[in-house]
């Protein structure tokens, strides 16, 4: 995706995983543990589900806007999904959340974790991890993709967990509360290793 963004800004947090481990329940719970940290707001040119509002859950772009955002370099990461849609986090979402003081916090797939990681110097990355029997049965649960989509985000989770080594971190999502703690310990350490624990 190019080239390294060297900053001296606090360090950008992502959360990665297999599809279906939990991550948005994690990330919910991490900021509100953690004052410090903020969500980056993806780019998806998914349709839009019942609910959701522009700029709040994603920003919704056409794949003609995608692609034009693209052409003008303003994504850190993005990635295209089996199945055709594409998710980015633009540039200018770390900007804002810097400007303000705060700690980027990302929730990505793993590619896109994996761009970040080798993109952004001193980004903590973790690994939300869950078996695929359990996955399946929260997807299925979930009830917001049809069968074949869930058909692609089991074989995408398998391929993911092989990839769990290649982060900083791994927790394993079998219990919420367990994993809550564990994650937002990893982060309070290191943020304070970092000096930013400091900051509203």
């Amino acid at each position: 995706m190019g080239s390294s963004i060297v900053s001296g800004r606090a360090p950008v947090l992502v959360i990665t995983g297999t599809s279906g481990a939990g991550k948005g329940t994690l990330v919910k719970a991490l900021l509100a543990r953690v004052p410090a940290l903020e969500a980056a707001v993806s780019a998806t040119t998914r349709s839009r589900r019942p609910g959701e509002e522009n700029g709040r859950h994603y920003w919704f772009l056409s794949a003609e806007e995608f692609d034009r955002r693209l052409g003008e370099e303003a994504f850190l990461e993005f990635h295209v999904f089996p199945w055709g849609q594409r998710s980015g986090t633009l540039l200018s979402e770390i900007d804002r959340i810097s400007a303000r003081g705060r700690i980027p916090l990302l929730e990505l797939e793993t590619y896109g974790a994996l761009n970040v990681r080798d993109r952004v110097p001193g980004s903590v990355t973790i690994f939300i991890a869950a078996d695929v029997p359990e996955l399946e049965r929260r997807l299925r649960e979930r009830a917001t993709e049809s069968t074949g989509e869930i058909g692609g985000r089991i074989a995408l989770a398998r391929n993911q967990l092989e990839q769990a080594h290649l982060f900083r971190y791994m927790v394993r999502n079998d219990d919420v509360e367990r994993a809550t703690s564990a994650v937002g310990a990893i982060v309070e350490c290191e943020l304070a290793f970092a000096g930013t624990m400091s900051r509203p």
